[in-house]
Formats: structure tokens, C-alpha cells, sequence
């Protein structure tokens, strides 16, 4: 082992969601379900992206890194929750539960500030129209979702790096259904006082920054909807706020509720149900409450059937 590593721990076994033996058929069905509809959903929402030119703007530029993020961070963790419910026992080796435990926190973090993008972006294509194709130029969004992932990858690697420090003696059993920081620091057998400091410095950060950039985006928004006179268009702008809004509350509310809280009051199974929605509800429902009721998804949609219908 390196260093910094004193973990005398080779591999770990993940409890799952539950040990009843009579749940663990139906729940393989429901989640294998989930992912599938998950991976349909946002691969198909990349495609149509890149295949229609007249959704080629800002705001399906963000949509389509969101649907990547949603496809890569349900991958890493639904099919090893998946043979869980078909083996007696989910082994993980060190190497690969730390793995999972970076990538899993990098695409996390990132959804959060591609959250808060994606608000920033509808702020100023509804308060600032005028100013919408200079402000949200190609070069500015590029800016912005690679500073997304910037802190989404630079966050893993504090919080993995703090992890590798920590030792894992004789219990190797973690009480959760993929590798999480709360369920590592529970079977540690050494202090863990600087992860949970650093948890709670970053967990604030990657969770009050977006919100606060998302309930100001949509101040200014809801000003704007009161002041148009028309009440087809204001439904029509609600409408569409109110879907994200409703995803962003269920994605970060969720995600409060597990990593903003000391770490000697964290529930296991509150912990375990705070989990599944955002790593397997909140990415399957992305596509359909961002796109799905979408006027111009519809007609690319419609326009990519006929396309094929022509050829045919």
C-alpha cells in the first residue's frame, strides 16, 4: 500500500438496499427498469441533441452535458446495486470501491453546478432576451461547463485523497449499496475527523453556491413572469421553471439531507432512501422534465421520424 494508505483492508462487501430475501427479486425488476429507462432517456436525449441543428443553443448545450453527467454517475453505481440483488454476497475490491467512490463524487458535484448553470442560462434568456446570443456565447459555455467539471473532478480528488488516509481494519462490511463517504467512515478504524470537516466544508459549498445562484436566477425570473401582461406566456414561462425547479428541490434536497448533517446524526437507512433518489430516480426523470414537455424536442423528435420514414 502507499504511504498515506494504512489500510490493512483488501476488499469490501456491500450490504445492498436490504437483506430480505423476498424483496430482493421485485427490487432487481424495479431498479434494472430504472437504469434502463435512465440510459434510454439521457443517450437518447445526447443523440437527438447532436442530430437536430435547431437545437444546437445554450440551453440544450447544457441539457445534453446533463444527460451525460445523469448517464455516467447512474453507470457507476446502479449495475453493482443490481448484483447485489442477485449474489449472496457483493464484493469490492479497495481499488475499485475507491474508484467508484471518485467518479461517483465527481459527476455528483458537477450536476450540482450544471443545475445551477442551467438556471443562470434561463435567467438571462427571460430577464435579458436582448443580450442572450452575446452573454451566452458558445466560448462562455464552454467556459462554464468546464469549470463545472473542473470542480466537480477537483472535489473528488480532495475527498478521495482524504479517504485513502484512512485505515480499514478487520470490519469490511459497508451498510449501504455502493462506496459512499458516510458508510467508509463508519467502519474506519481510525479517526476520521478531517473527512468529515472537509465533507461539511464542501458539501456546503457544492450545495449552497448552486442553490443560492438558483433561487436568485429564479427571483429575477418570477419578476419578470409577473410583469408580462399576457397570462398565456406567463403559464408558458411558469411552466417550464416550475419542471426545474421541482428537479433541482428533489436533487438537492436529497443531498442536503445526506452530507449536511454531523456526521454522528446520520441515519443508515435514512441515508440509504436519501440516496436512491439521487442516484437513480433524479437521473432517470431529467429527460422527461427537462425535454420531454419540451415543444422543441417534440418537433426534433417528429422531424427525425420523418427523416427515417422518407428514407424508408
Amino acid at each position: 500500500m502507499a504511504e498515506g494508505n494504512q489500510s490493512t483492508v483488501t476488499e469490501f462487501i456491500l450490504a445492498g438496499l436490504t437483506n430480505k430475501p423476498e424483496l430482493q427479486l421485485p427490487l432487481f425488476l424495479l431498479f434494472l427498469g430504472i437504469y434502463l429507462l435512465t440510459v434510454l432517456g439521457n443517450l437518447g436525449m445526447i443523440i437527438l441533441i447532436l442530430l437536430s441543428s435547431h437545437l444546437h443553443t445554450p440551453m440544450y448545450f447544457f441539457l445534453s452535458s446533463l444527460s451525460f453527467i445523469d448517464l455516467c454517475y447512474s453507470t457507476i453505481i446502479t449495475p453493482k446495486m443490481l448484483v447485489n440483488f442477485v449474489e449472496e454476497t457483493n464484493v469490492i475490491s479497495y481499488q475499485e470501491c475507491m474508484t467508484q467512490l471518485y467518479f461517483f463524487i465527481a459527476f455528483v458535484i458537477s450536476e450540482c453546478h450544471m443545475l445551477a448553470a442551467m438556471a443562470y442560462d434561463r435567467y438571462v434568456a427571460i430577464c435579458n432576451p436582448l443580450l442572450y446570443n452575446v452573454t451566452m456565447s458558445y466560448q462562455v459555455c464552454s467556459w462554464m461547463v468546464g469549470g463545472v467539471y473542473g470542480m466537480g473532478f477537483i472535489g473528488a480528488a480532495v475527498h478521495t485523497f482524504c479517504m485513502l488516509r484512512v485505515a480499514f481494519c478487520k470490519a469490511n462490511i459497508i451498510n449501504h449499496y455502493f462506496c459512499d463517504l458516510f458508510p467508509l467512515m463508519e467502519i474506519a478504524c481510525s479517526s476520521t475527523f478531517v473527512n468529515e470537516v472537509v465533507l461539511l466544508c464542501l458539501s456546503a459549498f457544492n450545495i449552497f453556491i448552486p442553490t443560492l445562484t438558483i433561487l436568485g436566477s429564479y427571483a429575477f425570473i418570477i419578476a419578470s413572469i409577473l410583469r408580462i401582461k399576457s397570462t398565456e406566456g406567463r403559464f408558458k414561462v411558469f411552466s417550464t421553471c416550475s419542471s426545474h425547479f421541482s428537479a433541482v428541490a428533489v436533487f438537492f434536497g436529497s443531498l442536503a439531507f445526506m452530507y449536511l448533517q454531523p456526521f454522528s446524526v446520520s441515519s443508515k437507512d435514512k441515508g440509504k432512501v436519501s440516496s436512491v433518489f439521487y442516484t437513480t430516480v433524479v437521473p432517470m426523470l431529467n429527460p422527461m422534465i427537462y425535454s420531454l414537455r419540451n415543444r422543441d424536442v417534440k418537433l426534433a423528435l417528429n422531424k427525425l421520424f420523418q427523416k427515417k420514414k422518407f428514407h424508408v
